[in-house]
């Protein structure tokens, strides 16, 4: 049971930096890692924005 299941598992493939941070087209690795860093950084200004509306403009 433990060979198949060892079997079953596969190493992970190593990339390199430059090419986790390449700019390529369709559904790929790298699109899913700019996806969430330009999601953080909208959610990020988004919450910077409202906290600065409601510090600064309660009168």
């Amino acid at each position: 049971m433990a060979e198949s299941v060892k079997a079953s598992v596969r190493e992970p493939e190593l990339v390199g930096a430059d090419e986790l941070n390449a700019w390529k087209r369709g559904f790929t690795p790298q699109a899913e890692i700019w996806n969430g860093r330009l999601a953080m950084i909208g959610l990020s200004t988004g919450l910077a924005v409202v906290l600065f509306v409601r510090v600064f403009a309660s009168t």
